[in-house]
């Protein structure tokens, strides 16, 4: 039986032992709030000091700087509340304004805010749709925002630093960084024709971003914003811009006459898949306009109710040809007033024609 001191001794550790179990709960429900009273930031902090920013850091902020005054953003009315919203920057001091066909498009009305906030009217001076360029100009008295300066598109390299200007979803002024992904894209645009060499880049565009600058590391227009390729219309890492030395042909021409002459020969065209369904690759003349180029140069069309195909055209001095984008490209390249060798099967026969090309806008 344990004697009167070992009983005491137990009661005094068993109590002791509950004085502690009884302290450190008392902490684990309190640390919370000791935390909050020692440790809270119930005041504003102190700011702290941050080195200098990286050279790219740098670089980027001053480039925006430098061309973001060049960059408007543009409101359209098409009629009653409708309308649509997209990008484009001063050419040059006379207040002309370059940005997307598709933008201005079937506008009653046009305007453009600048970057110092103020809205201005603008007029339509001209478009080119197969190359989804337009021009239109501020009718603004007094200075006009500074002119983007100008690059060239034949310099550039898969892998070069860009940067897209624009309003995305109608956010103003907005700037993303990226590279050039890939040259010498083709897109498609109005009348089955295609813009060739466009710039492809993963620079972040989106709806809004059509008809902004693309530019490089110097802050030089090196394309024109224009399209995306993704299922939702939305970024997806695929962007696509019209070279600047096709701008640089393009405006100009629309600033003096309103227009710009399109290559061609004078001839509709049948669709793709009758050629592909008769096993031929080329392009099937469904009809000749009277007066044309390719009727003076004896080009025949095609009798679909009598089931006669006309003449196929298969190449232009020697380069094949399997659509008329296909075609329209080897026509510019020829270019209006000089003659092209046209390669064409008639009656299941090769021959060759020469041909006018013409000015058929």
């Amino acid at each position: 039986m344990p004697s009167f001191e070992q009983l005491l001794r137990r009661e005094r550790f068993w109590r002791f032992a509950a004085i502690w179990a009884l302290l450190l709960t008392t902490i684990l429900l309190a640390e919370r709030y000791w935390w909050d009273f020692f440790f809270a930031a119930d005041r504003p902090r102190p700011v702290a000091p941050r080195g200098p920013l990286w050279p790219d850091e740098e670089r980027a902020i001053a480039l925006f700087r430098a061309v973001s005054p060049s960059v408007v953003a543009i409101v359209t009315r098409t009629g009653g509340e409708g309308g649509g919203t997209g990008s484009g920057f001063v050419w040059d001091r006379a207040g002309h304004i370059v940005t997307n066909h598709h933008v201005i498009e079937g506008a009653r009305e046009i305007a453009v805010i600048l970057d110092d906030g103020r809205i201005a009217p603008v007029r339509l001076v001209g478009a080119a749709p197969w190359t989804d360029l337009a021009v239109v100009k501020l009718d603004l008295p007094g200075l006009h925002p500074p002119p983007i300066e100008l690059g060239s598109s034949a310099e550039l390299a898969v892998g070069q630093t860009v940067f897209a200007i624009g309003n995305p979803f109608g956010l103003s002024r907005t700037l993303t960084q990226g590279i050039i992904s890939a040259l010498d894209r083709r897109l498609p645009t109005a009348g089955g024709r295609e813009v060739a060499g466009v710039i492809q880049t993963d620079a972040a565009i989106n709806p809004g971003n059509s008809g902004g600058p693309l530019v490089d590391t110097a802050g030089r227009l090196i394309g024109v914003n224009t399209a995306i390729l993704a299922p939702a219309g939305a970024y997806a890492g695929i962007g696509f811009a019209v070279p600047a030395d096709t701008v640089n042909k393009i405006v100009p021409e629309l600033i003096r006459t309103g227009r710009v002459p399109l290559p061609g020969i004078g001839i509709l065209v049948l669709p793709e898949e009758v050629t592909a369904r008769a096993g031929i690759r080329g392009v099937a003349v469904q009809a000749v306009i009277p007066g044309s180029a390719a009727a003076r140069a004896g080009l025949r069309g095609s009798d679909l109710a009598r089931g006669r195909l006309g003449d196929v055209i298969t190449a232009v001095d020697g380069r094949p040809v399997a659509t008329l984008a296909d075609l329209a490209l080897e026509l510019e390249r020829v270019g209006i007033g000089n003659k092209a060798r046209l390669e064409i099967l008639r009656e299941g026969r090769r021959t060759v024609i020469e041909v006018e090309v013409q000015d058929v806008g």
